[in-house]
């Protein structure tokens, strides 16, 4: 039982941290590289590395033609298009705006449950999806955070992707699936590289070796593959077997505070006090959306 609470734990701190710098490292490496082929490159090196590690630790690799469809399934809604499409459009806007938007998944999640189970809202996950979208108004009404004319199109394409995401951990909580994170994790992430690496062939991407890429680049790279890939994203699997669904999606609220302060930090993207105000805002919807009771 403290096993268990202590994944729980790290796992928590896996999608809410260490998911929430990959926005800064995917806006370093998309800078440099294209969108579908970095994407490519990603997830095809960690789902090789996590099937190894999965071998090594004698974790049945076999898996039914249903778990392989469903697998396919998960690995369009989160990874090819709900990850793969969202680093395209932040090369259109700033890394903690990306984040930001990202946060309005919950509500997604929750209405998507009412739709698919007739699941009742609960008095504290309505109070905290008011504060988060208030939060969320608060930060995109500021023109600060408009750099480009193409900032419109990639707040569209990500919200399209954070539908994508949010109906993507719907059904994993549902389907058939390996029982090995690992396993699950590593055959999602193959098929999210062959398809992105064909989504990349597709539309003439320029391919650059890794080894003109830059020292930043690389870093950024090595960091996505072990840490946003195989730790976060396993994290994420496991927990949305565990815990409810809507407790999972809660990443979406904090995620952006810390792509927020990253993005600020390293790449001097806009902070002002009205985003700090509305992050905090944010926070306190995470807070009655995880401390509901579980029907």
């Amino acid at each position: 039982m403290k096993n268990s609470k202590f994944l729980i734990v790290i796992s928590f701190f896996a999608i809410y941290v260490v998911w929430g710098s990959t926005y800064l490292f995917n806006k370093i490496a998309v800078t440099e590289l294209s969108p579908f082929f970095l994407a490519s490159i990603r997830f095809s090196v960690a789902g090789i590395l996590m099937i190894f590690l999965a071998f090594i630790l004698k974790q049945p690799l076999k898996i039914t033609k249903k778990q392989f469809f469903n697998s396919m399934i998960a690995s369009f809604f989160f990874l090819i298009y709900g990850n793969g499409v969202f680093v395209w459009a932040l090369r259109y806007v700033d890394s903690g705006f990306g984040a930001l938007m990202a946060s309005t998944q919950p509500l997604f999640v929750l209405f998507l449950l009412r739709l698919i189970d007739r699941k009742p809202f609960q008095k504290k996950s309505i109070i905290g999806v008011i504060l988060g979208m208030f939060g969320m108004y608060l930060l995109v009404s500021q023109k600060e955070l408009i750099t480009s004319e193409g900032t419109l199109l990639g707040v569209f394409m990500i919200l399209t992707c954070v539908l994508s995401w949010s109906y993507g951990s719907v059904f994993v909580s549902k389907a058939d699936l390996p029982k090995s994170f690992m396993v699950t994790t590593g055959y999602q992430m193959l098929v999210a590289g062959f398809v992105l690496f064909l989504a990349s062939l597709s539309f003439n991407e320029v391919w650059l070796s890794p080894l003109y890429w830059s020292t930043n680049v690389q870093i950024s790279m090595i960091l996505l593959i072990v840490f946003g890939g195989i730790v976060a994203f396993t994290a994420f699997n496991y927990l949305l077997k565990n815990v409810s669904t809507e407790k999972v999606s809660t990443s979406a609220y904090v995620n952006p505070v810390i792509a927020l302060f990253m993005g600020w930090y390293f790449l001097e993207e806009t902070l002002t006090t009205q985003s700090i105000v509305a992050s905090c805002i944010l926070l306190t919807g995470v807070y009655f959306i995880t401390s509901r009771k579980r029907k």
